[in-house]
């Protein structure tokens, strides 16, 4: 398939557009809760030469880093002293687009249409030990016919591939399922005991999936350049469609492509950024339905990527900011802004960090640019 993107790395991710007007702002009072939170910047690392840092994780004390050109690494990052030299595994063609871990298993999502499984061992090395999907499941579907699926005007292929880059996945909160997404407009549910694929929900949007996020009690919302949000749930009570999947609401408040969506700690809160410039603050309503209350605005270009930790809300955007809200109440104000990249930020993450002072709070924030750096922020908040 045929793209046409602006950094070859996101479907449909195009010029800024204007946010959509009928959505109120909720930082329209951020007058009232300027806190003076402060920042710093710690350091600028420059983990690969030639490409830049598509996907940011951390779990645990390591910061994983996937790039434009394939390479998975990972850093015991420490801001009290330098970083030491970083694992690095290579695999596929592409950009690593999303990365999750679960116990002593790696998940990376590549563009050139699979996801791969590593086995962390004690020293942080790492062993592959499964390419989804599996040649198990590729062998025991590829024989009957009413597995096979049309892709394409004159060729077809199994259920259980994906077609396209791979663009996010997302794990339930056991970590027994595995949520991913691409461009084929396709989400894929897989179990992460055996790597089997349990479903695929066909044309799931009606253009290319961007972003993918699973709450605690089982709802999973897909984004899209379609502009439309969607929230599923498992269909329990239809005996034939059990476990299946089933549409519980499409959200469609965005005026443009949906790049990034991010859950609040509780599941209660979900955040969706788009080209159109907003965050849009959307809470769970009865039924799984979404309740939009409001829109963070601020950024001047595309929102490109989010993360929620604690009661803040980290925005990267193509204006080259990350942007760091909190809000109270409903109301939400701009605590601070982190400029120094000087290209669009394209994947972000952020955790808790100790702090010396009881009257406020410290977090760690990580944000991999199209400039090849990835910036490490310390950034202090009072607290409530």
């Amino acid at each position: 398939m045929e793209h046409s993107t602006s950094f070859n790395d996101s479907k449909n991710n195009l010029s800024s557009q204007r946010s959509l007007a009928s959505v109120p702002s909720l930082n329209s009072h951020a007058h009232l809760l300027n806190l003076n939170a402060s920042h710093t910047c710690l350091a600028t690392l420059r983990p690969h030469k030639t490409s830049y840092t598509s996907s940011l994780t951390l779990a645990g004390k390591f910061l994983y880093l996937g790039s434009s050109e394939s390479q998975v690494q990972s850093w015991h990052y420490s801001h009290h002293r330098p970083p030491p030299p970083a694992t690095v595994v290579t695999a596929g063609n592409g950009a690593v687009k999303s990365i999750v871990v679960h116990s002593d298993k790696l998940f990376t999502a590549h563009q050139d249409h699979k996801i791969r499984v590593w086995k962390i061992h004690d020293q942080h090395s790492y062993t592959r030990v499964a390419t989804l999907p599996t040649l198990s499941d590729r062998v025991s579907k590829i024989l009957i016919p009413k597995n096979h699926v049309r892709i394409r005007r004159h060729k077809k292929c199994t259920w259980v591939h994906h077609v396209d880059a791979v663009s996010s996945l997302a794990l339930s909160k056991d970590g027994n399922f595995l949520y991913s997404v691409s461009w084929d407009r396709t989400m894929k549910i897989w179990r992460t005991k055996d790597f089997a694929c349990l479903e695929s929900v066909r044309d799931a949007h009606d253009d290319a999936i961007n972003a993918v996020a699973v709450s605690h009690d089982g709802l999973v919302y897909t984004g899209s350049a379609d502009k439309r949000i969607r929230v599923w749930r498992k269909n329990e009570d239809d005996k034939k469609h059990k476990h299946k999947h089933m549409l519980v609401d499409t959200l469609e408040k965005h005026n443009s492509g949906i790049n990034a969506l991010a859950l609040s700690g509780d599941g209660s809160v979900l955040y969706s950024g788009a080209c159109d410039r907003s965050i849009l603050v959307s809470e769970k309503g009865e039924n799984g339905k979404l309740v939009v209350v409001g829109a963070l605005r601020g950024h001047t270009r595309s929102i490109l990527c989010l993360a929620v930790v604690s009661d803040l809300v980290f925005s990267g955007s193509e204006d080259k900011t990350v942007r760091v809200w909190r809000g109270v109440e409903k109301d939400y104000s701009c605590l601070v802004i982190l400029e120094g990249h000087k290209s669009p930020i394209k994947s972000l993450t952020a955790t808790v960090d100790r702090s010396d002072d009881p009257s406020e709070a410290s977090f760690l924030v990580y944000s991999g640019s199209l400039d090849s750096d990835v910036k490490v922020w310390q950034v202090f908040v009072p607290l409530l």
